[in-house]
C-alpha cells in the first residue's frame, strides 16, 4: 500500500457515504401511498415573504421585465422534516382558487407533500393584495390571473435562492382560478415576461381548472402539463380544454388530461355537494402576442378592473355549479399527481 492509499480510501468512502445519502432527500416517496391527513395535521408551516408585483394583464410588463406595481408575496413553506444536502430538495408551488387558500387542501397537501420529501410553498395571492378587495367579487375584479402568475414565478426564484431546494425541479401545482393560471404560466412568452432569464417550472398541473384563455403564440416552455377534472364540473368545457391541450402540445409540451366519472369542482375540499357561484364556462379568451387579454365574442381587450366586469358580465352565465369533496377521488388524484411529479422530477432537464 503506498502512502497515499489511506488519503485515497479515506476520499473515496466519504463520496460513497455521499452518494448513498443523497438519495434519501433527492428521490421523494410521492408513488407510495400518500400519509393520512389526520396524521400531517400537527405540522405547521413557516409564513414567508419575498419580492413580486402586481400586472393587471401580461401587457402591463415591460420587454425587459421591469417590475410592475412591486407586490410582497405571501405564502407558507413546509419543508421536509430532517437535514438536507444543498440542491437536493424538488419543490411545488401552489396557487389557490376564487375561495383562497383552504384547509383541507393547500394547508393539507403542503404537509403530505412534505412528508413524502418535497418541499410545497402555498402562495396566497390574495393575502398580499388586501387594498385590492376582501369581498369575493372584489378581489376577482381586481386580483387577476397575471397577478397570481407573477406570484407563481416569483415564488420560484425564492424557492431557487434556498440551499436545499433543487431550482431545475419545482413543480406549479394550481386549483380552479389558480389552475387557470398555471396553465398560462406554461406559455412562453408569459414566462419570458416574468422571468426574462432564470428559472422555468419543471411541470404544470391544473386541478379542475376552467379553460378559458388560448394564446396567439401557443410555444410553451417544454415542461409538461397534467389536466385534471370531474366529468359532472360545469365550470369546465370538455371540448375547450381539448383545444387547450392541442395548442400545448403543438407548443412543445407533453400533455396529459385525466376526467374523474362524476366527480364535481373541487373533490378535494371538506364541503359536501352543493350548488355554488355562476359559470363562466362559456367565457373565451385570447392573449395576443404583445400580452393584450381580449375577449373572442367581443373583442374587448381586457385594459382595466371596468373592462374586466363588463366582459365577465357579459359571459358569466346564471347558472350555479357543483362543488363538492370527494374522498375516494381525492385518493385516485393523489395517487395521479404523484406519478406526475415523480416521473417530472426525474427526467433531465
Amino acid at each position: 500500500m503506498t502512502a497515499r492509499s489511506p488519503a485515497r480510501l479515506a476520499l473515496a468512502l466519504a463520496l460513497a457515504a455521499v452518494a448513498l445519502a443523497a438519495p434519501v432527500s433527492a428521490l421523494p416517496r410521492l408513488e407510495q401511498p400518500w400519509p393520512a391527513r389526520d396524521a400531517v395535521q400537527q405540522q405547521r408551516g413557516d409564513t414567508v415573504r419575498f419580492p413580486s408585483s402586481s400586472p393587471f394583464t401580461p401587457d402591463d410588463i415591460d420587454e425587459d421585465g421591469a417590475v410592475v406595481d412591486p407586490t410582497e408575496a405571501e405564502g407558507t413553506l413546509f419543508l421536509p422534516p430532517g437535514a438536507h444536502a444543498p440542491r437536493s430538495i424538488p419543490a411545488v408551488v401552489m396557487l389557490h382558487g376564487s375561495g383562497g387558500v383552504l384547509w383541507a387542501r393547500e394547508m393539507t397537501y403542503g404537509p403530505q407533500l412534505a412528508a413524502m420529501g418535497v418541499a410545497a410553498l402555498a402562495v396566497d395571492a390574495f393575502a398580499a393584495r388586501r387594498e385590492r378587495g376582501t369581498a369575493f367579487i372584489d378581489r376577482l375584479l381586481n386580483i387577476t390571473e397575471t397577478m397570481l402568475i407573477a406570484d407563481a414565478y416569483a415564488a420560484l426564484r425564492f424557492l431557487a435562492a434556498r440551499p436545499e431546494i433543487d431550482p431545475e425541479r419545482v413543480a406549479l401545482v394550481g386549483f380552479s382560478y389558480g389552475a387557470m393560471a398555471t396553465m398560462y404560466a406554461l406559455n412562453a412568452g408569459m414566462a419570458r415576461k416574468f422571468v426574462p432569464r432564470g428559472p422555468r417550472f419543471a411541470a404544470h398541473v391544473a386541478f379542475y381548472g376552467p379553460c378559458i384563455a388560448r394564446f396567439a403564440d401557443s410555444t410553451t416552455t417544454g415542461a409538461p402539463l397534467l389536466m385534471l377534472y370531474g366529468t359532472e364540473d360545469l365550470l369546465v368545457d370538455r371540448a375547450r380544454c381539448d383545444e387547450i391541450a392541442s395548442d400545448y402540445r403543438w407548443g412543445g409540451s407533453d400533455v396529459t388530461i385525466v376526467a374523474y366519472e362524476g366527480a364535481a369542482h373541487q373533490w378535494d375540499g371538506s364541503w359536501g355537494r352543493r350548488r355554488v357561484g355562476r359559470n363562466l364556462a362559456k367565457c373565451r379568451f385570447r392573449v395576443e402576442r404583445d400580452g393584450t387579454v381580449r375577449d373572442l365574442d367581443t373583442y374587448i381587450p381586457m385594459f382595466n378592473p371596468f373592462f374586466r366586469k363588463v366582459i365577465l358580465g357579459l359571459c358569466v352565465g346564471d347558472e350555479a355549479y357543483m362543488i363538492g369533496g370527494d374522498d375516494s377521488v381525492r385518493e385516485r388524484s393523489n395517487a395521479e399527481l404523484g406519478r406526475f411529479l415523480a416521473r417530472a422530477f426525474a427526467r433531465p432537464r
